[in-house]
């Protein structure tokens, strides 16, 4: 093989490399949905939605069944409004029940679905009932330090 041949299949090599890794930045950031769209969306109410954000996975037991579309705020109750599409081959019963949970102490928030047991699924536009806000690791460690202090304030004020 001559030098011109080497060089072209070392730039070929690099023009791959660098796709692999384009591919991967995007997958790893959740921009990448080589999916086709096809899903139900439904809604759900929660007090505190933490670092959760557009994109985010939707999943249940583990296994990604949709991603967070939208995020907004509803001018009367003040809870944070999460729209989810949810792939349509997966139908959850209306009693179903979501949570903001976190992936690893420090990872990215996530929805995590709990299917219930009613005969009725979930339709494009319903709203999940039952939910839980996300834990922000700042309030425990307020709390902690809070209830930390209080037992000290109680125990150290005795001393001769």
């Amino acid at each position: 093989m001559n030098k011109r041949g080497i060089e072209t299949l070392v730039g070929v090599f690099v023009l791959l490399g660098m796709a692999a890794l384009l591919f991967l930045a995007l997958k790893a950031a959740n921009l990448a949905s080589f999916g086709d769209g096809q899903g139900y969306e439904v809604k759900a109410r929660f007090d505190n939605i933490g670092g959760l954000k557009p994109r985010s996975p939707v999943r249940s037991a583990g296994v990604v069944v949709g991603r967070v579309t939208s995020i907004g705020l509803d001018a009367k109750t003040f809870q944070g409004v999460v729209t989810m599409r949810i792939d349509s081959a997966l139908q959850f019963p209306k009693d179903s029940s979501a949570k903001i949970l976190t992936a690893g102490l420090l990872g990215d928030q996530y929805i995590g679905i709990e299917a219930g047991v009613d005969d009725k699924n979930l339709a494009a536009g319903d709203m999940i009932r039952q939910t839980q806000s996300a834990v922000v690791l700042e309030n425990l460690i307020g709390q902690f330090v809070t209830s930390k202090a209080g037992e000290a304030g109680s125990q150290g004020g005795g001393g001769k």
